[in-house]
C-alpha cells in the first residue's frame, strides 16, 4: 500500500498559509546566519587541489623529500625567453647577460646561479670570465667574427648550449630567433612546486620584480615560471566571475521577467535565489571548503534548479487562482502537488551530484558535496520560503496597492507555446512504440559513437586561450580581463623549442648503489632513449649522480684522478670503490648538489630525463616507465607529466563510476518513492527513460565537438542525472496525479501534463540554458565547454521530457494494463502466445 503523506504535506501548509510571516522571518534569519560563513570562504587555484591527494602525487613528494637535504633551501627559476632576429647578435647577447646580472645585484631576488646561452660564449671568449659583468664585457669588447667562431666552438663543446637556442639555431650562420636564460632562486625550502600547481608562492613577487627588470633593460624578453603562472591563476578567477555573474544576472532576471511577468513575483523569485547562493557559500565556510575553479559551475546549477522550483511553484499556484479560489486553498493545491515533485527532483538531484563524491579526486568529491547541499537549502528555500512569501505578498496587495501584472500561467493549450509543446502528446496517441525503439536505436548509436571521447588534464585546461575574442577588450572597466601571457608562452616554447627547459620526468632507482657496475646501469639505461625524450647524440639528455660526478671531475684534478684510478672502461663513470668516490663528491663543493641525486644511505638514487615540449603527456608517461623498466634495479616512473598522466585516468574513471552511481542510484530511489507514494514502482523505470536518452545524445555531442572529459567536464554526465531528472519529474508526477490518483483518461491526462507543466518546462530551460550558458563567457577553455554541455544537457532533458516521455508514459500506461479498456501488453503477447499453441 502506498504511504500517506498527506499529514506531513498538510503540517507544510499549515506554516505556508496560515503563519507566512513566521517563515519568511525565520528564513531570513537563517540567511543572516550563513551570511557570516559566506565570509570565510577562502579561494584556491590551479592544478595542486586536484594532486594533492593523488597517490601519484604522494610517491613524487617522497622522492622529492628524500633528495631534499633537511634545512636545505629549495630553489625555483625564473626563465627569460627572448626572442629577435638574431638573439646571438652581440647586443641581444648583452641585453641578456644586463638583464642576469641586474637581477643577480638585487638581494630580494635571492639568486643562486645563472645560465644563458650569451654566457656560455662569454666563456668561450674569455674562460676567465666568471662574474655576469665579466661576462657581459667579454661579448661586448669582441669582434662580430670573433663571436661567430665562439658560438661555433661552445656548440661544438657544450651539450646544453643548443638547448637553450631555438629549434631554428643555424650554426654556420651563428644565429637564431629564440633563447632562453635561466635565473634559479634560493627560496624556503619544500614551496616551490606550489606555484606551478597554483598555490602560494615565493616567486610571485620575484618574477613580479623581474618583469620590472626586463622591460628597463629593453628588447623582446619575457619573465615566465611558475610565479607568473600562480599569478595568472589567482587573476583568471577574478576575471572570470567579474564576466559570467554579472551576464548571468541579467540574462536570468530578462528570463524571469518573461516567466513570471510580474515585478513583485519576480523580486521574490531574485531574492529567493540570492538566499540559496547565501546558505550555500555559507556552508562552504563553515564547512572549511575552499572555493576552486571547478566550484564555479555550483552557483549556475542552483540557480538552474532553483529557477525550476520558482517558476514551477508560482507557475501551479496560478492555475488554481486563475479557477477563482482563493489565496489559501490555491497555495495548499499547488503545494499538495509541487512539495513532493520538489522533493522527488530533490533527491535523485542530490543523488547526481553526491555521485561525485566517488572520485579519488579532492576538488571534484567537494563539487559533489557543495553542489548536493546546495540543492538541498535549494528545496527548503523554494518549497516553503517561497510558497509563504507567495502568500504573504497576494495577502498584502488586497490591503496595499502593490501593481499587478501577470497573473495566468505560462503556455496555455491556445498559446503558439502550447501548440509546439503538444508535440509529444501527438507522437503519443500515434505511434509511441515505433518512436520510441527508433529513438532507443539512435540512442545506442550515440553511446557507442561516444566511447571515442578523450580524456586530458593540464595546466592549460586552468588558463584563458591563447587568443580570447575581441569583446573582451571591448568590454568597459571594471569588467575588462586583464592581458595574460602564460598560454601564448607556453605555445611558443613548444613550438620553438626542444625542450621548454621545464618539462622533464624523474625514475627513481631504489638499490644498492655502491656495487661497482651500479652506475654503469644506471647509465646505460639512457642509451637510444624513446622518441619522447631528448637526445644528446645517442643518449638521453638526463641529470643524475653521473653527471654531478663528472662535472665535478672536470673541476677537480684529484677527484678526477681518484675517478680515473676506479675506471675500469675509461668512460668517465668510476667502476668499483663506488663508496669511496662518494665520500670525496659529498665532502667536495659539490656535496649539496650531489645529495639531490644519492640518498644519504645510498640505496636510492633519481635520475632526471628532459623530454621533448612537442611530446603528449601519454606518450611521455609511457617512454619514462620504459626507461624506468631498463634500469637493473627497481625503478620507477615519476615526476609532474606522469602525476597529470595518473589524474587524466583518473578522471575518466571518475566520471564512468559517477555515471553509473548516479544512474543506478537515481533509479532505486525513483522507484522505491513511486512505490511507497503511489504504490507504481515501475512508474520510477519509466521516469528514468528520458534520462538515459538524454545522456546518451549529450554524451554522443561532448565527441562530436571535439570535447574530453577534463578536470571540470568530469561531473557533466552525473550532473545531467541530476538535472534531467528534475525536468522528467515534473512532467511524471503531474501525470501521475491527473491519471492516477484523479482518474483522468489516458490521452487527456497526457494532454493535461503536457499543457500544465510545459509552459513552466519552458521557461525554466531557456533561463537555465541561457543563465547557465554564459560560463561561455568563462576565461577558462574548461569551464567555458562545461557550461556549453550543461546548457545542452538541460535543453536535451527538456526536449526529452517533453516529447519522448508522453510515449514513455502511454507504453507504460499499456504495459501494465493502467489504462481503462487496454489489455495489458505483456498479457496480450501471452494470450496470443496460448492460442497458438492450442
Amino acid at each position: 500500500m502506498p504511504v500517506d503523506y498527506q499529514p506531513a504535506i498538510d503540517w507544510i501548509d499549515g506554516f505556508i498559509t496560515e503563519r507566512p510571516g513566521t517563515v519568511v522571518v525565520a528564513f531570513l534569519f537563517v540567511t543572516g546566519v550563513f551570511a557570516v560563513g559566506a565570509g570565510n570562504v577562502s579561494t584556491t587555484a590551479g592544478t595542486q587541489q586536484f594532486t594533492e591527494d593523488s597517490p601519484a602525487q604522494a610517491a613524487l613528494d617522497e622522492v622529492n623529500a628524500e633528495f631534499t637535504p633537511t634545512f636545505a633551501t629549495d630553489t625555483g627559476s625564473t626563465q627569460l625567453i627572448q626572442r629577435g632576429g638574431n638573439v646571438l647578435s652581440r647586443p641581444a647577447m648583452a641585453r641578456m647577460l644586463e638583464l642576469q646580472r641586474r637581477m643577480a645585484d638585487r638581494r630580494g631576488m635571492r639568486v643562486a646561479s645563472t645560465t644563458s646561452a650569451a654566457g656560455i660564449v662569454a666563456r668561450q671568449l674569455d674562460p676567465e670570465a666568471v662574474t655576469l659583468a665579466d661576462q657581459q664585457r667579454a661579448i661586448e669588447g669582441a669582434t662580430d667574427a670573433e663571436v661567430e667562431r665562439a658560438i661555433r666552438r661552445a656548440d661544438e663543446t657544450n651539450p646544453r648550449f643548443s638547448s637553450l637556442l631555438s629549434k631554428d639555431f643555424n650554426r654556420e650562420s651563428a644565429s637564431a630567433s629564440a633563447t632562453i636564460g635561466v635565473v634559479t632562486h634560493e627560496i624556503p625550502g619544500g614551496i616551490s612546486g606550489a606555484a606551478g600547481q597554483g598555490g602560494s608562492s615565493p616567486l610571485v613577487p620575484i618574477q613580479t620584480e623581474a618583469a620590472a627588470i626586463a622591460e628597463s633593460v629593453g628588447g623582446d624578453i619575457t619573465v615566465f615560471g611558475s610565479g607568473v603562472i600562480s599569478a595568472e591563476f589567482a587573476a583568471v578567477i577574478d576575471d572570470t566571475l567579474a564576466i559570467v555573474i554579472p551576464a548571468a544576472l541579467l540574462l536570468i532576471t530578462l528570463f524571469l521577467a518573461v516567466a513570471y511577468r510580474d515585478l513583485a513575483d519576480l523580486l521574490l523569485g531574485v531574492v529567493a535565489l540570492f538566499m540559496a547562493l547565501v546558505w550555500t557559500f555559507g556552508f562552504m565556510g563553515f564547512a572549511g571548503i575552499p572555493f576552486s575553479q571547478i566550484l564555479i559551475a555550483v552557483p549556475p546549477l542552483l540557480l538552474a534548479v532553483g529557477i525550476d522550483f520558482g517558476i514551477h511553484a508560482v507557475n501551479r499556484y496560478r492555475e488554481e487562482r486563475v479557477e477563482g479560489r482563493e489565496i489559501a486553498e490555491s497555495m495548499t493545491a499547488a503545494t499538495d502537488q509541487v512539495v513532493v515533485a520538489f522533493f522527488i527532483v530533490t533527491g535523485t538531484t542530490v543523488i547526481g551530484f553526491a555521485a561525485n563524491l566517488t572520485s579519488e579526486l579532492p576538488p571534484i568529491r567537494e563539487f559533489g558535496a557543495t553542489a548536493a547541499v546546495g540543492i538541498l537549502f535549494t528545496f527548503a528555500i523554494f518549497g516553503v520560503f517561497l510558497p509563504a512569501a507567495k502568500v504573504k505578498l497576494d495577502r498584502a496587495r488586497r490591503r496595499y496597492p502593490i501593481p499587478t501584472f501577470g497573473t495566468t500561467p505560462l503556455g496555455g493549450g491556445d498559446s503558439m507555446l502550447g501548440r509546439i509543446q503538444g508535440g509529444g502528446d501527438r507522437i503519443a496517441r500515434v505511434a509511441p512504440v515505433v518512436f520510441l525503439v527508433v529513438l532507443l536505436l539512435s540512442s545506442g548509436a550515440a553511446a557507442g559513437y561516444a566511447t571515442g571521447i578523450d580524456t586530458t588534464f593540464s595546466t592549460e585546461d586552468f588558463l584563458p586561450p591563447e587568443d580570447r575574442a575581441d569583446f573582451y577588450d571591448a568590454l568597459p572597466e571594471p569588467f575588462r580581463p586583464g592581458e595574460y601571457q602564460v598560454t601564448g608562452t607556453l605555445a611558443f616554447l613548444e613550438e620553438n623549442f626542444e625542450t621548454s627547459r621545464s618539462d622533464t620526468v624523474t625514475v627513481y632507482v631504489e638499490g644498492p648503489m655502491e656495487r661497482g657496475a651500479a652506475l654503469e646501469s644506471l647509465h646505460r639505461a639512457g642509451r637510444d632513449p624513446p622518441s619522447s625524450v631528448v637526445r644528446n647524440g645517442r643518449h638521453a639528455e638526463a641529470t643524475s649522480i653521473v653527471t654531478v660526478i663528472r662535472e665535478q671531475a672536470a673541476r677537480d684534478p684529484e677527484f678526477r684522478r681518484l675517478v680515473a684510478g676506479n675506471d675500469v672502461d675509461d668512460d668517465g663513470i668510476p667502476d668499483r670503490n663506488l663508496a669511496d668516490v662518494y665520500d670525496a663528491l659529498f665532502a667536495s663543493p659539490a656535496g649539496d648538489r650531489a645529495a639531490l641525486y644519492l640518498a644519504e644511505d645510498r640505496r636510492s638514487t633519481r635520475v632526471v630525463y628532459t623530454v621533448r615540449a612537442d611530446a603528449t603527456q601519454s606518450a611521455i608517461t609511457a617512454d619514462a616507465r620504459t626507461l624506468a623498466d631498463r634500469q637493473r634495479y627497481a625503478a620507477t616512473a615519476t615526476g609532474s607529466i606522469v602525476v597529470f598522466e595518473v589524474i587524466a585516468s583518473t578522471i575518466l574513471e571518475s566520471a564512468l563510476l559517477s555515471l553509473v552511481v548516479a544512474l543506478v542510484g537515481a533509479s532505486i530511489f525513483l522507484v522505491v518513492i513511486y512505490r511507497l507514494l503511489l504504490g507504481r514502482a515501475s512508474l520510477g523505470v519509466a521516469n528514468v527513460v528520458p534520462i538515459v536518452v538524454t545522456v546518451a545524445l549529450l554524451a554522443g555531442s561532448m565527441r562530436a565537438l571535439g570535447l574530453s572529459f577534463n578536470a571540470f567536464t568530469a561531473t557533466i554526465l552525473a550532473i545531467t542525472i541530476g538535472l534531467g531528472i528534475d525536468y522528467s519529474v515534473h512532467v511524471t508526477h503531474r501525470f501521475a496525479d491527473e491519471f492516477v490518483e484523479n482518474d483522468v483518461p489516458l490521452y487527456e491526462a497526457v494532454d493535461r501534463t503536457v499543457q500544465g507543466t510545459g509552459g513552466a518546462l519552458t521557461g525554466s530551460m531557456l533561463t537555465t540554458v541561457f543563465g547557465i550558458g554564459v560560463l561561455v563567457l568563462s576565461l577558462f577553455p574548461a569551464i567555458g565547454q562545461f557550461g556549453l554541455l550543461t546548457g545542452l544537457s538541460v535543453f536535451y532533458a527538456y526536449l526529452a521530457s517533453l516529447y519522448v516521455l508522453p510515449s514513455v508514459l502511454v507504453v507504460w500506461a499499456r504495459v501494465t494494463g493502467e489504462a481503462d479498456g487496454e489489455t495489458p501488453i505483456v498479457g496480450a503477447m501471452c494470450s496470443a502466445g496460448r492460442r497458438g499453441v492450442s
